[in-house]
């Protein structure tokens, strides 16, 4: 009778993880986010990987600015045009403000198209981080691109409006001058204003409700402090001494008045470049976009909990 054997006893064997388990994720596949600390500007190589998104934010709020109306993009020229109409009966007819030399529907128009773009920009960057509270409170993104989307929208408006301009300046038989090479210097001066502006206030906003109501009311006032409807040569004329003295300090507190009057300048041709606005509107400029970067930076990490 044959004997069975034993059953097999299993064997203990201790499982050691190997090397590639062992080791940690690669620091590559790990984004760690966290709050700015101190003063600091922004991460330029963040925004450029984050380009896409600008660029779809940018197309919806055109989209979404000439959906389901009927003139479509005529309403980019009809805010200005209108305006100058107004503009031309009261300051041109009525009141004879000067307009140096050139019909003042021109001159008021010129004025205009700059100053649209910019309090339109100004308005809806201000107000940006407000209107945009769910995507602040789900998704991490560089915040920036919020108040710069409407800054950028903007131009679509600009580029539009100048197409009539041309046409405005075939109309009164008058040819741009050989300085309209500074127009993209001139163009640059006012992104660049309406941004850092922007970013102020829409840091201010998310926080100070007050911020948003009193927009409207200071850039109606800041375009009767800016020579959209009357010319920057009146302060030569009312203030003969001081003029060299007053142009470079209105031109650094108020940098729109550099890209009026240039524009004015090389399209119309109403005097030289007013290089003593142009260069200090450049340096004020570029001083509240650089404060407005280190504000808006030192106050993103809040953004979410006061949205």
């Amino acid at each position: 009778m044959p004997v069975e054997s034993p059953p097999a006893v299993p064997t203990l064997v201790e499982l050691r993880p190997t090397a590639a388990a062992a080791t940690p994720a690669s620091d590559e596949s790990a984004v760690i986010i966290e709050p700015s600390r101190g003063w600091a500007l922004f991460d330029w190589t963040e925004l450029v990987h984050y380009k896409d998104l600008l660029r779809f934010l940018v197309w919806r709020d055109v989209k979404t600015l000439y959906s389901q109306t009927v003139m479509g993009f005529a309403w980019a020229v009809i805010r200005p045009l209108f305006s100058m109409v107004v503009f031309t009966v009261v300051f041109g007819s009525l009141a004879k403000v000067p307009s140096d030399g050139v019909p003042y529907a021109l001159f008021s128009f010129v004025g205009l198209l700059p100053w649209t773009y910019y309090s339109t920009a100004l308005t809806a960057s201000a107000n940006s981080l407000v209107t945009n509270t769910q995507m602040l409170t789900k998704v991490y993104f560089p915040r920036v691109i919020i108040p710069l989307t409407p800054v950028l929208a903007g131009l679509v408006d600009y580029f539009v409006a100048a197409l009539f301009l041309v046409g405005l300046m075939a109309w009164y038989h008058v040819a741009p001058r050989a300085s309209l090479v500074w127009s993209p210097v001139l163009l640059l001066l006012m992104v660049v204003t309406a941004l850092g502006a922007g970013l102020w206030l829409s840091a201010l906003a998310i926080q100070y409700r007050d911020v948003k109501h009193a927009i409207a009311f200071i850039s109606q006032l800041m375009m009767y402090a800016t020579p959209v409807v009357w010319p920057a040569s009146l302060i030569n004329r009312k203030l003969p001494a001081t003029a060299g003295i007053v142009r470079p300090i209105y031109g650094f507190f108020v940098p729109m008045a550099g890209v009026i009057e240039g524009f004015r300048a090389s399209l119309l041709g109403t005097g030289p470049m007013p290089w003593d606005l142009i260069v200090p509107g450049w340096i004020g400029a570029l001083l509240v976009l650089l404060t407005g970067m280190l504000y808006f930076r030192r106050r993103e990490r809040l953004f979410a909990d006061v949205a």
